[in-house]
């Protein structure tokens, strides 16, 4: 005799992104036996109260409201499992700890220091694929700006960061930015007055046209040019993910890009890169100081 309860929905496989898992959570969530029970409340009661307050037509909006109302929560509490199990088979293929709350990272440069409040989500920790030992993460700053009124609103800059700690880079080089150019480059000279960093001058038209470059005040340019060999330009400007930028402050490599990345494709290709840029480093390094006192781990 075969059992009335209904099967669960089968389960999806390997997903590539967390969109793949949100109409899996959703069916799981409609059929379940709590779904029901409180969605048939609520629209009875919004139907109830509808009838009450306006008769039999506010009454039959009300339960559709109801119901609608039911739906949407479902589908956020499914977007919430689903990106959480995503990022959990993630880990687990990747060979990496997940962490699903709220941490930090050390403001070791700009990005990691800005906005009035910091914060990383969605945390993996370990040999990054393709990369070094380090922590790929959703980060986040919030900005709290107050109008004339008085009203005060927060506004949110999300990125993804992939954050390695390289402390043999620390005695070849102290400061190296490379970041997306923003402003115009008949005001490179201008802006650079007052600065402390050096501009890195490249004869690069490719790289001058999409990027800037700095190093720390009392860095060897020499050394930091060297680092941009022709091969290492044209990966950045063909190659790199979009929006890639990296700093290497005090023996910290922090890779970041604009948004949140939510696939397999685009993390894995976040680790390969940041592993681009450390290979690139130590391999600059290594030429100066030796290859065993400057190896990468797990890159």
């Amino acid at each position: 005799m075969e059992s009335s309860a209904a099967s669960p929905p089968p389960a999806p496989a390997a997903p590539q992104d967390d969109d793949d898992l949100r109409g899996f959570y959703f069916r799981q969530l409609i059929g379940s036996q709590t779904t029901r029970i409180v969605g048939t409340v609520t629209v009875i009661a919004a139907g109830i109260g509808g009838a009450i307050a306006g008769g039999a037509a506010v009454g039959a909006i009300a339960a559709v409201a109801g119901a609608i109302v039911v739906l949407i929560v479902c589908l956020i509490m499914a977007n919430g499992r689903a990106q959480t199990a995503f990022y959990q088979v993630y880990a687990t293929s990747r060979k990496l700890s997940y962490n699903g709350g709220r941490g930090s990272l050390p403001p070791t440069c700009e990005l990691l220091r800005k906005g009035d409040r910091r914060y990383t989500e969605r945390s993996l920790t370990g040999a990054l694929p393709g990369g070094p030992n380090g922590t790929l993460a959703h980060y986040t700053y919030e900005e709290e700006t107050t109008d004339s009124e008085g009203n005060r609103q927060t506004s949110y800059y999300h990125f993804t960061i992939a954050y390695c700690e390289l402390p043999q880079m620390a005695q070849f080089v102290q400061e190296l930015v490379c970041h997306r150019r923003s402003g115009f480059r008949f005001m490179d000279s201008t802006e650079d007055k007052f600065r402390k960093r050096q501009r890195v001058e490249l004869e690069s038209e490719a790289f001058d046209k999409h990027f800037e470059s700095f190093a720390g005040e009392h860095d060897d340019m020499n050394r930091v040019r060297q680092i941009y060999e022709p091969t290492f330009i044209v990966w950045l400007a063909e190659q790199a993910p979009k929006n890639f930028e990296w700093d290497l402050v005090a023996g910290a490599l922090i890779c970041s890009v604009k948004g949140q990345l939510d696939s397999t494709a685009e993390l894995d290709g976040m680790c390969a890169a940041a592993g681009v840029v450390a290979k690139r480093l130590f391999g600059e390094a290594g030429e100066s100081f030796g290859s065993q006192a400057v190896a990468p781990t797990g890159a």
